[in-house]
């Protein structure tokens, strides 16, 4: 009887074993090789499962956004004002505690801006895309439920583009110091003129 292989069970397996690597070899400096030794397949299981070192990469960061990503979910569910939804939003980009996610950024970030590629530029774009959808989502909720005005839309890609530079900031420069007391002060003094 055939063994049935849950693929894409499967291909995380392999993406997660080969984490470490990726994260202190950076992905031009390292192998097929020394990535399917690490995963403990062979160079034709690796091309069953990826298309390049790349398609690795990105499954390694899909893992670890979805991950963060139901922790910043539950984050955000237990808190109530879009005012306070908006600083547990913020913290991804200020706060401490995810650091292979931010390794793996960094590495993406850095193959990104040296070797730009289509396929690249269309992952970026889309996470991204993601990522500002969910937090205008914030705001239009905060609109409906009467707590936001209206022209507080205005404000969104504004935030959104801040935080986002002090999370570039954090990782090109490897600024340590948290700004979420500074931030969190930023955010009141905007709420102070959207809310109703």
């Amino acid at each position: 009887m055939a063994i049935i292989v849950d693929k894409i069970k499967k291909r995380q397996d392999i993406a997660l074993a080969c984490k470490d690597i990726l994260i202190k070899q950076c992905i031009n400096n390292v192998s097929i090789a020394s990535l399917t030794k690490a995963a403990g397949i062979s160079k034709g299981s690796f091309y069953d499962y990826f298309t390049n070192k790349e398609d690795l990469l990105f499954e390694v960061i899909n893992i670890y956004l979805s991950f963060h990503n139901k922790i910043k979910q539950n984050k955000l569910n237990s808190v109530n004002s879009a005012r306070e939804k908006v600083k547990v939003f913020l913290q991804v980009f200020y706060e401490e505690d995810d650091d292979n996610l931010k390794e793996l950024y960094r590495e993406f970030l850095s193959i990104t801006l040296s070797n730009p590629s289509k396929e690249m530029m269309e992952y970026h774009l889309k996470r991204n895309d993601e990522y500002y959808k969910w937090f205008e989502s914030i705001f239009e909720n905060g609109i409906k439920k009467g707590e936001l005005k209206p022209i507080s839309r205005e404000v969104v890609n504004g935030l959104y583009i801040l935080g986002h530079g002090v999370f570039m900031s954090r990782l090109t420069c490897n600024h340590e110091q948290s700004n979420q007391t500074e931030a969190d002060k930023f955010i009141d003094a905007i709420f102070n003129f959207i809310e109703v």
